[in-house]
């Protein structure tokens, strides 16, 4: 049988021969998608360390249940689940610690979109894209770790309701309530800023 061409070779394929295994290829497998996996991980953790300690942790794991991976999805889709897994177990413990609060009080009581903090842009600078994109992070960074991970779960993801649900261990009913006020609070930031640039 010929040797594995390891760096051309397809992820299907060092995933057929590290499921045998084989560490070589796992590691070639880690090279080409840990920047996607820590990625995700930080999209939720928003915390530079966290993020990097969970997605290790998820390569870890990737490796202990390879022979659990059956190929109905993508490689880097199975591996981005125990990651996001991982984070969700982490908020969790985080938040069992301490409650998170002004979001989940403005769910229950309404009147959210009164407490948002007024963004000062200025008309006359124009808005890169990279801009735009900082100001995204910025609300992202606003928004409780429900919220934030119901956002990535849903538009990042592409994850149904009763899916998020389960993942978050909670109803389907507070995954919509929660995407519907994480969803209005970006756009709200959003239109502020395009109202800036268009004056």
């Amino acid at each position: 049988m010929p040797k594995l061409d390891i760096p051309n070779a397809a992820d299907a394929e060092l995933v057929h021969s590290s499921q045998k295994g084989n560490m070589e290829p796992y590691e070639e497998l880690v090279h080409r998608h840990r920047d996607k996996i820590y990625a995700r991980a930080f999209s939720m953790l928003r915390n530079e360390e966290e993020a990097l300690d969970i997605s290790q942790e998820a390569w870890v794991k990737g490796w202990q249940r390879l022979k659990q991976f059956q190929g109905n999805s993508t490689f880097t889709t199975w591996m981005t689940r125990i990651c996001i897994n991982l984070c969700l177990d982490l908020l969790r413990k985080k938040q069992r610690q301490k409650t998170d609060s002004i979001d989940q009080m403005n769910e229950e009581i309404g009147g959210f979109e009164r407490k948002l903090p007024v963004e000062d842009v200025n008309p006359t600078e124009t808005m890169e894209l990279s801009e735009l994109r900082q100001e995204i992070d910025k609300a992202m960074e606003k928004l409780s770790c429900d919220h934030r991970t119901v956002l990535v779960l849903h538009e990042f993801e592409q994850m149904e309701y009763r899916e998020i649900a389960k993942s978050m261990q909670c109803s389907i009913g507070t995954v919509m309530s929660r995407l519907f006020y994480a969803r209005r609070r970006l756009a709200k930031m959003l239109i502020s800023l395009k109202k800036e640039r268009q004056r």
